[in-house]
């Protein structure tokens, strides 16, 4: 029988199946939810997925929004991205690879947004939960924002600047829901990524002066599908 290393632990081989298990839930529950429709999947669709009993599934997770939470709170993690601190035109770049990696992960996540409004409805944590990352980003917006402003890269009154702020909000919340009404192409994720962040760009672009401005047009023409 092999020994453990001096200082280590023994694994625990029940834990550690546990813990995979748990890790297929999550994983197979994220692709239903997002190809489905969370309100449409149920916990014996995702059992049946799994080829596990419902019985070994309630027994990691009680329940559908245990589930949720869970797939909830490794969103909050993934969204909480520190807003670029450069300046200069390489403002405007890092501005770009922010919304980017926040549509990101907004798409991985995007039955969050598309039933939004039901989810947090009924959930009273997760819709504190979401209170907060909608005023942890709009701040971190509003301060990128006045950044640009303190340079002279970006033309605005402080009022002018908040309301920015919230409508890059308003469009990177509805962003995934417009697109699905309109007929947007639901499995390109890096064109809704990218058009997504041009599109919070495009918000910006009319306050920007100079070299901002135009390096905000080029890089909509380089990256932009």
């Amino acid at each position: 029988m092999a020994k453990v290393p001096a200082g280590r632990l023994p694994l625990d081989g029940n834990a550690v199946r546990t813990q995979r298990t748990r890790e297929r839930i999550l994983a197979v529950s994220l692709a239903l939810f997002n190809d489905r429709g969370e309100s449409h999947v149920t916990t014996g669709m995702i059992a049946d997925e799994l080829a596990i009993s419902p019985g070994n599934l309630y027994y990691h997770f009680r329940n559908k929004d245990q589930i949720v939470e869970r797939l909830f709170d490794r969103f909050e993690e993934r969204i909480a991205i520190a807003p670029p601190q450069t300046s200069g035109a390489a403002a405007i770049e890092d501005l770009w690879l922010y919304l980017h990696l926040m549509f990101e992960a907004i798409w991985d996540y995007r039955f969050l947004y598309r039933n939004l409004d039901d989810i947090v409805g009924r959930n009273r944590r997760l819709r504190e939960h979401f209170r907060r990352i909608v005023s942890a980003k709009l701040g971190a917006v509003e301060a990128l924002c006045g950044g640009l402003a303190e340079q002279g890269l970006l033309s605005a009154r402080p009022a002018e600047v908040r309301a920015l702020a919230l409508n890059v909000l308003v469009v990177s919340t509805y962003w995934l829901n417009f697109r699905a009404v309109a007929g947007g192409a639901g499995d390109a994720r890096d064109a809704d990524a990218g058009t997504g962040a041009h599109q919070v760009l495009a918000l910006v672009a009319p306050y920007l002066t100079g070299e901002a401005r135009e390096h905000v047009e080029r890089l909509g023409r380089e990256y932009l599908p």
